[in-house]
């Protein structure tokens, strides 16, 4: 199959349209900031423009309208071949460094591009393949790098966890102490090449390799005490090859993605930090290095540990979510470096207000000077959506307030432009008013729902009956067998019923006929259900387009993109809703759908909700209030909800916070509040239900150990959580004498892999869960919901789950 390393494609085929396309004046309040960018005289496909201190993170890779996601997924079905991915990739990638170029960017990153994760890339490159996907040597090729990331027929694909704090996920580096380390991907020198021959001159974006292995794990049979960072000795010699290619290829500069410096640590991996830098120091000579940190502001003692290092020409630091950037900065900066200074947020859609950002920049002139500091972007643009253009749906008063990727990065420019003296007053004029247009419209502040909020904070909304004795009264009701099996929500999502939904939203079909089809994909997914003997079943949410949107359609405050894609792995994308007011509930959500199901069997059926923080963290989130708020106005909103399917008969009711750890500070000292406050939400939402009305919660991809006594406190009845793919390391907790009263279900399988386990497979999984989980709390369930896979996967895998569960529940009786 292909290769990693890039394959010449030449010519290069242009896509349907320029991908990705400036956006024409009137698609963006602020229009002069568009036509500015695109007024410069050519020179052999150049603008004639003075070097501007600019820069850019990085680069959403998935295109404006997911053409690498129906690439990956055309080829990984066997429909196209591994030339035809690496067509769409080059195409992409060709478009946004000309668009970078066009727009006057000075740096422009490359090797920001992935056909899966920039960790699992690294991965490659460093040879660091798991012993189980078979590879030996040589260049790693698609089938080896897609194994790792999705499994296979005969093995599990490696562990997905969040990046930081955000929604994008990264395959999980499997490291020990017989690791062979070689250089086995040359994507990075490649990646400069291709753009080299189109006459654009990158910086080539590496993770750097303290961040790679201290977001690594210890392998598997490898102790879980071992120090990753032991390591570092052995894959320095891999980074320096990697410098080596990349100056004989011509690389002036190198940018080493850091983030893991604004985490809490301790002064042995700060000592780790510059050995390892200092000892690079020869082999980066004839290279300007950039040390790029994101998502938070610096620890004073790492910032001073990283503004130490003499090999690095310039640093970057977040002054979006680094509320203290600012300070340190004032506290001295090294005399003659450069200070990347990320002022327009690559995390949210809101346009940057241009003379706040200036007024953050001249700030930082009067102490680094002028010369010295570069615009740059917060971080990488991979976790925004691409390109304002595509949105033909959105009205203008509100497009106005919003910039994408591709409007970010001519934002970029044109604080440089102004910063270096050429400030266009229309433009800032324009941007000004686009900023108090926001500020003032009455679509945005509701004073009755900001009353309401500020009267929950009166009360900790804690149900009055201990959970031990909810259970034992919802067992009386429901009556379900020792081990009952269930699945998370949502069934396969296939072509037919996203047409439907398409066609019902296009008015192409009637309500009655849209309903009909609905109601014809309930049956199918509860027989299949009865038929495998599922004992809590779900409706398989066929009505529903993704597990935010759907709310965020139906409650106040909130808009919605008609291609404002961001990926959050693989060739998995989300669209975001934008909450831009205060939230309500107009009318009841699911109470109709979920009715309707409940009468199609006997079985327990249960009522599929999103959680508020879940809807929040997954949201582009408006930006002039404090998140807290916004999470209880939605969490009065899904309580409103909750009582109203409790009245409908529904007993038991799933509020899903898959994304409660996400949204987890990355800095200790910050913690505490956010889960106080996040929890407080999700219990507002079912703190007036009966004793007999079971609460189920799911969560899924994260670390829970460390905040496993903040779940407890969530007080759900039953929790289903993410634990097969990461391992089972969850369970370790329980090991640890954790004491969990409710009930829980540890995931048994992943649903993330096309690879179905065996029966065998599954029981001896529930078998390791009761070692340290008592049968009466243990349910049985997969990972997470099956939207993603094919219903044959799905039939052939819950089958064997069912069959796992019935078998371990007759060896329980014989004990």
């Amino acid at each position: 199959m292909g290769q990693l390393a890039l394959q010449r494609v030449s010519p290069l085929p242009s896509l349907p349209r320029r991908l990705p396309s400036l956006p024409p004046p009137s698609s963006y309040s602020p229009s002069l900031l568009f036509a500015t960018a695109s007024r410069r005289p050519r020179r052999h496909g150049f603008y004639l423009v003075r070097a501007m201190s600019s820069h850019i993170v990085g680069y959403p890779r998935i295109g404006p309208k997911r053409e690498l996601k129906f690439a990956l997924e055309s080829f990984w079905d066997g429909k196209t071949a591994a030339n035809d991915l690496q067509t769409v990739a080059a195409n992409l990638r060709n478009s946004i460094w000309k668009h970078m170029a066009d727009a006057g960017i000075k740096y422009i990153p490359s090797n920001t591009f992935s056909y899966y994760d920039q960790m699992l890339d690294t991965t490659a490159m460093l040879g660091a393949v798991p012993s189980r996907y078979g590879w030996k040597s040589g260049e790693i090729g698609f089938d080896v790098y897609f194994s790792m990331a999705r499994g296979n027929d005969s093995v599990p694909a490696m562990e997905m966890t969040k990046w930081f704090d955000t929604n994008y996920h990264y395959i999980v580096p499997e490291l020990g102490p017989d690791v062979e380390f070689s250089y086995a991907s040359h994507k990075a020198v490649d990646e400069f090449k291709e753009a080299k021959a189109l006459g654009i001159d990158t910086v080539p974006v590496l993770i750097g390799p303290i961040t790679y292995l201290l977001l690594s794990k210890p392998a598997k049979g490898v102790d879980k005490s071992f120090c990753l960072l032991s390591l570092i000795d052995k894959i320095l010699p891999i980074y320096k090859e990697v410098f080596d290619d990349l100056k004989s290829a011509g690389a002036r500069w190198i940018q080493f993605d850091e983030p893991i410096l604004v985490m809490d640590l301790d002064t042995n991996q700060l000592q780790a930090f510059s050995d390892a830098y200092s000892h690079m120091e020869s082999s980066l000579a004839g290279l300007n290095v950039l040390i790029a940190t994101y998502f938070a502001d610096v620890p004073a003692e790492a910032y001073k540990t990283l503004t130490s290092l003499k090999c690095v020409t310039g640093f970057g630091f977040d002054f979006v979510r680094g509320l203290e950037t600012l300070d340190l900065i004032k506290g001295g900066f090294p005399r003659g470096k450069l200070l990347f200074a990320g002022v327009v947020d690559g995390r949210n859609i809101w346009a940057n207000d241009l003379s706040a950002s200036l007024k953050t920049l001249q700030s930082l002139e009067e102490i680094v000077g002028k010369d010295k500091v570069v615009v740059s972007t917060s971080c990488s643009l991979l976790h925004t959506a691409v390109d304002l253009v595509n949105e033909v749906k959105l009205d203008k008063e509100l497009k106005s307030w919003l910039a994408f990727a591709a409007q970010k990065v001519v934002e970029v420019n044109a604080l440089a432009k102004s910063f270096s003296g050429v400030k266009d007053e229309a433009l800032f004029s324009s941007n000004s008013m686009g900023q108090a247009s926001r500020r003032s419209s009455p679509r945005v502040t509701n004073a009755a729902v900001q009353q309401d909020v500020a009267a929950v904070k009166k009360s900790d909304h804690r149900r009055s009956t201990e959970v031990s004795a909810r259970l034992r009264s919802q067992q009386k009701k429901l009556n379900l067998p020792a081990l009952p099996t269930t699945t998370i929500g949502s069934f396969p999502q296939t072509a037919d019923l996203r047409r439907i939904r398409r066609e019902f939203k296009a008015k192409k079909i009637s309500d009655i006929d849209y309903v009909q089809a609905i109601k014809v994909e309930f049956e199918k997914v509860i027989k299949l259900q009865e038929e495998l003997g599922i004992d809590v079943l779900v409706h398989g949410e066929a009505e529903r387009n993704d597990m935010v949107e759907f709310f965020g359609e139906q409650l106040s405050g909130f808009a919605f993109t008609s291609n404002g894609w961001v990926q959050s792995y693989g060739s998995r994308c989300v669209k975001p809703p934008i909450i831009y007011g205060d939230v309500t509930r107009p009318k009841a959500m699911t109470v109709f759908w979920s009715s309707m199901a409940q009468k199609m069997t006997q079985h327990p059926m249960k009522g599929m909700l999103t959680g508020p923080v879940t809807i929040l963290n997954w949201s582009f989130v408006r930006n002039d209030q404090p998140r807290h708020e916004t999470c209880f106005q939605i969490a009065l909103a899904i309580k409103d909800e909750v009582e109203d399917l409790e009245k409908a008969g529904i007993t038991v009711i799933q509020i899903d916070e898959a994304a409660l750890r996400e949204g987890l500070p990355l800095r200790r000292s910050e913690q505490e509040f956010y889960l106080d406050w996040a929890v407080h939400a999700f219990r507002i939402t079912n703190c007036d239900v009966q004793d007999t009305t079971q609460i189920h919660t799911h969560m899924c991809y994260s670390n829970f150990n460390d905040i496993i006594h903040s779940i407890i406190n969530m007080d759900a009845d039953v929790i289903t959580i993410e634990n097969s793919r990461s391992d089972e390391k969850l369970l370790s907790v329980f090991q640890e004498g954790v004491k969990y009263c409710a009930g829980i279900g540890p995931g048994v399988y992943d649903i993330h892999s096309p690879r179905i386990p065996s029966a065998e497979e599954i029981a001896e999984r529930i078998n390791k869960m009761l070692a340290v989980l008592d049968s009466k709390v243990l349910w049985v369930n997969p990972d997470c919901g099956l939207k993603t896979r094919k219903y044959s996967e799905v039939k052939s895998a819950l089958s064997n789950m069912v069959a796992a569960a019935k078998l371990v529940r007759s060896e329980l009786i014989k004990s």
